[in-house]
């Protein structure tokens, strides 16, 4: 029964709590309205959704979220160094290509905005095969590092949470 009205509860207690935290106000009307939106969105797409994502470990998804927020708090500050600080010719941006050992589609999808969401690298394009991100990153002197880092702070805790 649970399971024809929630048929996505982790996505259902996300928007959820987006819902609340673009309010920005716990009411009993943000959270009202909030739940109301957190049945019907996840009733309403269902259909594009043939097999729910197999997510687990939940200390693994609680880490992930740890390492992105720093790695977004530390990224803005050096971001704002490069741009306030360094000349425009100085910078190395270039375009770099990551292997993907991930396989899952929610996987690759939450690792394209993760990069996204980290301030100076944009995901551009996934490949036809899914094998790899192109990534453009504002200032990256080792391209390699750039790769390694994604791998190993990223992709390799997605791995344990969706595969």
């Amino acid at each position: 029964m649970m399971k024809r009205y929630l048929p996505h509860p982790l996505l259902s207690l996300a928007l959820l709590v987006v819902w609340i935290l673009l309010a920005n106000e716990i009411s009993a009307g943000a959270v009202v309205f909030g739940a109301i939106l957190a049945v019907i969105i996840p009733l309403i797409t269902a259909s594009f959704w043939p097999d729910r994502p197999k997510v687990g470990n939940v200390i693994a998804i609680c880490e992930y979220g740890l390492v992105v927020m720093w790695d977004i708090l530390v990224a803005n500050v050096i971001v704002a160094g490069l741009i306030l600080f360094r000349k425009t010719e100085t910078l190395e941006s270039k375009c770099v290509v990551v292997p993907l050992d991930l396989t899952s589609p929610e996987a690759i999808t939450t690792l394209a905005g993760t990069i996204t969401m980290t301030p100076g690298t944009v995901t551009i394009d996934l490949s036809a095969d899914a094998k790899s991100l192109l990534v453009h990153c504002l200032h990256a002197p080792d391209a390699q590092g750039v790769i390694d880092d994604i791998k190993d702070r990223y992709e390799r805790r997605l791995k344990e949470i969706f595969e």
